[in-house]
């Protein structure tokens, strides 16, 4: 089983603008931890991965080493971890991803906070 981490950031921002509903999309992403190829796949940087989860028109970035995805199968993935670092509404999507990528080819994925 697959772990999942969501930066702080982020997971008060999900509470404060969806509210109730912020269950949800919690459970969405942590629904990862027993599926971890759900996502659509954005791009790489240095071997991490960046994925998109959608929930209505919202996306939610995660990151992930790209090497134990890809080689790996369901149930050797007992070490693999999946942060989300960053959301985004349809129409900002594309900054939101250039930003992930420059951050970690920047400051690697300590460059989240926790």
């Amino acid at each position: 089983m697959a772990k999942v981490s969501i930066a702080k950031n982020l997971k008060n921002e999900i509470l404060k603008k969806f509210k109730e509903e912020s269950r949800i999309i919690f459970k969405q992403m942590h629904s990862l931890e027993n599926n971890p190829q759900k996502g659509k796949i954005l791009g790489n940087v240095g071997g991490i991965v960046i994925k998109e989860l959608k929930y209505k028109s919202f996306r939610f970035y995660f990151i992930t080493d790209g090497y134990k995805l890809k080689l790996l199968d369901k149930h050797d993935l007992i070490d693999i971890l999946m942060r989300f670092v960053r959301m985004s509404d349809k129409k900002h999507q594309q900054e939101t991803i250039n930003e992930i990528r420059n951050i970690l080819a920047k400051f690697g994925p300590e460059g989240f906070d926790n």
